[in-house]
């Protein structure tokens, strides 16, 4: 930071500073002008050891440390950057090398919060074998963006090929292991074989050039590609993208058995079938075992032919059988036939006969069942009329009854509130000279006479009092 002799003082601070020391400056105005010297430093690309790696979380930051023998750095990537350099967090893992672009940076803290420096990262990949790795997964992703790890897979491979074509190193062992591998499918087919380096410069180019050839003959049904194990430098020619491309417009099916069960190239991406092995590939181009399918195919045959002569020799005898007297089998039938329309004939007279007596046997039947029936249901209607009556008649005595009780019952309650009974039991009834009753000793005064009505007379009476 460059020397201002005239600072302002600082509030609660002496203006004088240290004797050959420029300044006091604030703290955060320094730490924001280092912070910005730190930032217009050259962005530049470090590599190194990821150690403490930090991925996981849903944090704005990415955080690890690089280091070598000789020092470390503390580095610091956004999420989204991280997401776009193609790395999974699952790479960043410590011990793995990676190398890192961006500068240095400052954070300047606060009265809360402690200052820190990093190196802010803006891109990041793997180092050494992984620079491969990063280049391969980005061509993969490349590629099946475009739609090219699908034709192959669509093209139709036949399950006995007449002819394979195969392009390896001559006298490979992978040349060896897929001859094998046929041998046990005792397939005795055609090979075209396609010649080509599998591991330099001149690999790619060859290969391809060999696949081409083989599809532009016109006579091979599916070619096969196959090399045997190694480092992905070793297999980088099987992920060339001119050839991975020209695979994948081929007419003819692929079938792709590079390296072992742990390598993974392009070229298994785009083939038709991608095999662990060369032999592997030959169980994959040859479908069947020729020797169990020749074997069931021969007993098949055999049980055809056995049953073929069996159904000529029962067919022969058949034949020979109604060729022997096919007149006397005419006058068989014949007679057969005048005898059957004989007894058609006297069956049809027996029948209409039979008929005929059955009907008037039927008519007799139900005339008279008509008539019985026709009695019972009077008699049985006369019962139900005598039955009715005896029912109308008990209803009757018993409606009488009833009614008598109740003019009983209603009698006996008019009389219970007959005043003339109430009489009878020794009370009077007191009435006015108009013979209204006086219901109160005050209405007796003011009548001064009254009639005093007893059960058997009246009795005039006049008040004293």
């Amino acid at each position: 930071m460059s020397a201002e002799p005239h600072q302002e003082p600082l509030p609660g601070v002496e203006a004088a500073g240290i004797e050959g020391f420029p300044g006091p400056f604030a703290v955060g105005r320094y730490a924001r002008e280092f912070r910005d010297r730190l930032r217009a430093m050259s962005r530049v690309c470090i590599v190194g050891e990821v150690v403490n790696a930090k991925t996981g979380g849903s944090g704005a930051n990415v955080y690890f440390e690089l280091r070598d023998a000789e020092g470390a750095m503390r580095c610091a990537m956004w999420r989204n950057e991280f997401e776009r350099s193609g790395m999974r967090p699952e790479d960043l893992r410590d011990g793995v090398q990676v190398v890192a672009a961006g500068g240095p940076d400052y954070y300047t803290g606060g009265a809360n919060a402690s200052p820190s420096f990093s190196f802010r990262v803006a891109d990041l990949r793997l180092a050494g074998e992984g620079d491969l790795l990063v280049k391969l997964d980005r061509l993969r992703r490349e590629l099946a963006a475009e739609g090219l790890f699908e034709p192959q897979k669509l093209l139709r491979r036949p399950l006995l090929p007449r002819a394979i074509g195969v392009v390896t190193a001559e006298g490979s062992a992978a040349r060896r292991d897929f001859l094998a591998g046929l041998e046990r499918r005792s397939w005795r087919g055609r090979i075209v074989w396609g010649y080509a380096p599998v591991q330099d410069k001149r690999a790619a180019p060859a290969i391809r050039t060999a696949i081409a050839d083989l599809a532009a003959t016109g006579g091979v049904d599916v070619i096969v590609v196959t090399r045997g194990g190694g480092s992905i430098a070793d297999l980088w020619a099987f992920c060339d993208e001119a050839l991975c491309r020209t695979v994948a417009m081929l007419p003819v099916p692929v079938i792709s058995a590079v390296g072992h069960d742990v390598d993974s190239t392009l070229i298994d991406d785009v083939a038709s079938v991608c095999c662990s092995t060369p032999t592997h590939a030959a169980e994959a181009a040859v479908g069947v075992d020729c020797a169990v399918a020749g074997e069931r195919l021969r007993h098949a045959a055999r049980r055809l032919d056995s049953c073929g002569r069996a159904a000529v020799m029962r067919r022969a005898r058949e034949l020979g059988g109604l060729s022997r007297a096919p007149r006397e089998h005419i006058d068989r039938h014949r007679r057969q036939l005048h005898q059957m329309a004989r007894e058609i004939r006297a069956s049809g007279r027996r029948g209409i006969g039979a008929q005929v007596v059955w009907q008037e046997r039927v008519a007799a039947l139900v005339l008279s069942r008509k008539r019985d029936a026709a009695a019972a249901a009077a008699a049985a209607e006369h019962s139900r009329v005598a039955a009715r009556a005896a029912r109308l008649e008990r209803a009757a005595g018993a409606l009488a009854e009833r009614r008598t009780a109740a003019l009983a019952k209603h009698t006996a309650a008019l009389f219970a509130h007959d005043p003339e009974r109430t009489l009878e039991r020794g009370y009077a009834l007191l009435l006015d000279e108009s013979g209204e009753p006086l219901g109160s000793a005050a209405a007796v005064r003011d009548a001064g006479a009254f009639t005093a009505r007893m059960s058997d007379a009246d009795v005039r009476a006049k008040v004293d009092e």
